[in-house]
This record gives structure tokens, sequence and C-alpha cells, in this order.
């Protein structure tokens, strides 16, 4: 299967026109079927066995709680690493670990703590798994339709969950917990057919890969230094403590509030889906009517009142009702969240900062899972309940506080002007540490600008790995100002310029535009050396005096 990388055509401006994309989206539909089946499978069977209320809230914090933490690693993995292979292999070891949980529930083997086990083993290979395919999706389609695409995941997601649990609750009323599990094994086989077809046609990496270790490190500095996923990261931490709730505690409404079995369960969490699905198909079009901050504070609000709802039902008809309000909430919440991390990073980082996403959105549910659940043991599963929905409420409060900016106008394609110099002392990618600096002539009446553009400046520098930045007055010269940073090898050197995005050719630009004279800022590259290493018999080599290297260019 070969990877397209045309744009829609206007009659057909949807991602399904993607042969690649419609083929994955199908197949992970059907495993999302498998992976619903499964949930209901293992909620249900926990309420089945000596269980407390706490232990049957964990089974969702159980594999919610590994993508708080693995997604870090997992996104160095699947920035550096073929996304596609990623994503076999995590397929591969759901499939192996969901037909040993089979057999082990066949043979009546189960224990509570041995299905939070095997519950947490999935959610392993599900963390490692969601940065790879969140950033894939971007390798399928355009940037223009990446919003729909997102949304059209959470679509499906949510189409599986909307008859999926019913469904679930069927199987295991008529054949047990075990067949659950099996369907959910045998559903991973069409994603991995699929996923062994597909053909990326990628750019070539023409440097080296990242250890893992440094991406992670590159991935937290980039976030760290970009307000706006800041923000969507605080903002969906709130949403995620105060959602999680829902699908913790819905085994025990359906069991303790409603009264019912395994089928109820399923019946009121497929109204769950069948609200997410409906806000999927909604969410493009109220994208065009409402700016990201109403969008995210209403679906908040909507889950809140949902939450309230299941809370004072005894009947199942309010009860499908509350559950259809809180789940076009979640999925309007959570969309927004993952695009407007998505349009915020570039094809770099991208699936570092969507697994920062996850952690932090799934840490707060994990930990309300676990706080609402102990709620709910102590003061009853209607207390649980409010909480949580007042919980949800403050989340939605928050945006009056930090509001959501709008995402997605800057162009984060390389800049792709920059040429590694060539250099007059030998260097390897290995030498370093590596001293920048920049010297900008600014007359008197352009300091206030220029202080201003630089302040981005810094910025930037930072967020593309570059340390120690600073700006200095000389002051003998007061029209001389020189930018300093360093990178720890030349090697890093070259990624942190490969790094600049089209969206920062303005700031350069209005650097630019401030200096005076007819030559371009002078850059001087140094390559920094302690005394008192060498014995004094030796003379260096010229690689090892390299302590100064000028160019008297624009690039940076």
């Amino acid at each position: 299967m070969d990877s397209v990388t045309e744009a829609p055509t206007q009659q057909s401006p949807s991602p399904f026109s993607i042969p690649t994309f419609r083929a994955i989206w199908t197949a992970s539909l059907a495993s999302n079927f498998g992976g619903l089946i499964q949930s209901v499978g293992a909620a249900w069977m926990m309420t089945s066995l000596p269980a407390s209320p706490m232990m049957i809230a964990l089974v969702p914090a159980a594999s919610m709680l590994p993508i708080m933490l693995l997604s870090l690693w997992a996104g160095a993995v699947a920035d550096n690493l073929d996304r596609r292979k990623v994503m076999i292999a995590c397929q591969c070891a759901m499939l192996l670990t969901s037909a040993l949980l089979a057999v082990t529930a066949w043979f009546g083997l189960m224990t509570p703590w041995l299905l939070l086990s095997f519950t947490f083993a999935i959610g392993c290979a599900t963390a490692i798994n969601g940065p790879a395919w969140q950033a894939s999706v971007g390798d399928m389609v355009p940037r223009a339709i990446l919003p729909s695409a997102v949304a059209m995941n959470s679509m499906g997601f949510n189409l599986a969950r909307s008859t999926g649990p019913a469904l679930g609750g069927i199987i295991v009323a008529a054949a047990g917990a075990a067949a659950a599990f099996l369907v959910n094994a045998l559903s991973y086989v069409g994603l991995l057919v699929v996923l062994a077809r597909w053909r990326p046609n990628l750019p070539p990496k023409l440097l080296p890969r990242e250890r893992l270790g440094v991406a992670m490190v590159a991935g937290v500095g980039y976030v760290a230094a970009s307000p706006n996923i800041k923000l969507v990261l605080l903002r969906s931490g709130a949403f995620g403590l105060g959602a999680a709730a829902v699908s913790a505690l819905m085994p025990l409404v359906a069991r303790d509030v409603l009264g019912g079995g395994a089928l109820t369960f399923g019946v009121t969490s497929g109204a769950f889906g069948v609200g997410a699905v409906l806000g999927a198909l909604g969410s493009r079009r109220l994208r065009t009517f409402v700016s990201v901050e109403t969008l995210v504070r209403c679906a908040a609000l909507s889950m809140a009142l949902g939450t309230a709802l299941t809370a004072i039902s005894s009947l199942l008809p309010l009860a499908i009702m509350g559950y259809m309000l809180a789940g076009a909430g979640w999925v309007l919440a959570l969309s927004t969240f993952n695009v407007s991390v998505q349009m915020s990073a570039p094809r770099w980082v991208v699936a570092r900062a969507v697994a920062l996403y996850q952690m932090i959105v799934f840490g707060g549910m994990a930990g309300g899972a676990w706080l609402f659940g102990w709620v709910a043991e102590h003061h009853g599963v209607v207390t649980g309940l409010y909480a949580a929905a007042a919980a949800q409420f403050v989340a939605a409060i928050l945006g009056l506080w930090r509001p959501l900016p709008q995402i997605g106008d800057d162009n984060l394609d390389p800049r792709g002007d920059w040429r590694e110099p060539d250099t007059v002392v030998p260097v390897e990618s290995r030498s370093g540490p590596i001293v920048i600096t920049i010297e900008y002539r600014i007359p008197s009446g352009s300091i206030v600008p220029f202080l201003s553009a630089m302040s981005e400046r810094r910025r930037i520098r930072r967020r593309d790995g570059a340390h120690g930045w600073q700006l200095l007055r000389d002051l003998g010269e007061p029209n001389l100002w020189v930018e300093r940073y360093h990178v720890s090898t030349w090697l890093d050197y070259v990624r942190h310029n490969q790094r600049r995005t089209v969206a920062d050719i303005a700031n350069s630009d209005a650097i630019h535009a401030l200096h005076e004279g007819p030559d371009a800022p002078v850059v001087h590259r140094r390559l920094e050396r302690q005394t008192g290493s060498l014995p004094i018999s030796r003379a260096p080599d010229a690689r090892e005096m390299g302590d100064g290297l000028t160019d008297p260019t624009r690039s940076s």
C-alpha cells in the first residue's frame, strides 16, 4: 500500500479520500471494537470477583496509567524510529497479551490483581502505540485536513464505543468474559495486515538518530518553550481529572444505581459512545462557528451536566441521556486538545508533543479514577459522580483564567534555507561544546523593538535546543549587541538550525530589519576548550586549538 501525499481534490476534501488513511482507519475501527469488548469483559469480570469498588474503578485506571508513565519515552521512539514498525510491534504485543488473558480467564485462574496486571500490560502497549499512531496521521494526510483526520479518528473510536460495549455485554452475558478477551485478540489481525502493506513515502533522515534520553529532553524543552502547548496541557489535565469518573464508575452505576447486569452496562457504555459519535460529527461544523475556547468550555459543561444526570438517575432512559451528553463533551474536548497540540508542533517533535499531552490528560484520568473511586467506596457512587461533575465544572471555569488561543495558522514546515558552514578548524559531529555569538548593529532609536524581537528569539533558540542564551551590549560601542548561546556538539548545532520553521522567518526578518550597516550580522562559531588538560610535552593540533570560527553571514 503506497502512502498518498497529494492533497485531496476540491470535490472531496475528506481524509477518507486518501486510501492509506481510509484503510488504516477501517482496520483501527475493528480493533477499537475488540478493545471495547475487552473493556466490558474486564470491568464486568472484576465485579464478579471478590473486589472492592476501588478495585473496580482501577480497571480503567490500569489501562490509563501506562500512558502517563510511558508516553514521553514512546514519543521519543516514534520520532526517531520507523513509526509503522513501532505500531506493528505494539499490535503484536497486544494480540499475544489478550490471547493469554483469554486463556487465563477460560481456565478460571483469574484474580483481581492478575486482571489488573493484564490490563496494565495491554495499556503499556497502547501507550507506546499511541504517539506513533497519532504522529503517523500527519504522514498520511496533508496538514490542511489534519484536524478533520484527528476528528475522524476520535469518531472511529467512539463509533465502536456506541455499539461495542453493548456487543461486549451480550458476549459476556452469553459466553463469559473469556470470549470477550478472545474476540479482542482476533481484532488486531486486520490492522496488522494493513500496517504490513503500508509503505509510507517519507523524506530521508539526513542526520543520525538522537539518543532516546536526549530526544526526551529535547521534547520536554520544546514543549516548555511553547506557551500554546503548555496551555493546552494545563486545560487537558484539568478536564481529564473530572472526565475519568464517567467510565470508571459506569459498572457500579449499572449494578448499584440502575440495578442491572452486564447488558445494562453495555447499553450505558454504548450511549456514551453514541454521544461521542454525534460530537465528532458535529465538531467540524462547530469549529467554523465558535472559538477553540468556547468549544472546550461548552464540552466541559456538557460533561459536567451528563455526569450529574447519571448520578440522579435511577431510570435507564435518563441515564442514557446523561451518558450521551458526557460522551459528546468527551470527544469534543479531547479531539480539540489533540488537534491543538499537533498543529502547534513541527514534524520532528510532534510525537513527543502528543505524548506529553497524552501523559497529562490520561494521568489526570488515572488520578481521577482513583480519586472518585475512593469517594464512591467511602461515600457512595452518587456522591462520587457529583464530585466528578463539580470537578468538570471547575475545568470549564478555568477557561476564564487561562483561555485557549486559536491555533493552526503558523507554517511549521522546515525553513530549509540553512546550510552547514565550512570551517577552517576541522570538526566532527561529536565536537563540542559549540559557542555561537552573533553581532548586531542596532541604532539607539530601535532598541525597544529590538529587545522585543530578541525576547521571541530567546524563546525560539531555547525551544530548538540551545542553552545558556544571553544578550549582551558592548560598553565601548553602544550600538553593538551580541547574541550568545551554546549547544553540546556540532551535530546539535546542525539539528538546532534545521529545526527552524517557516513561521520563524518573521522573527529573523524583524531582527535583521533593525540591524544597520551594509553588512549582515557577523556570526562567530567557537569550539570551547579547557586549559591545562594536555601534557606539556605534546603540542595541541589544529582541532584542539579551534577557538574561533567567523562567518560574516546571516546564517546562525
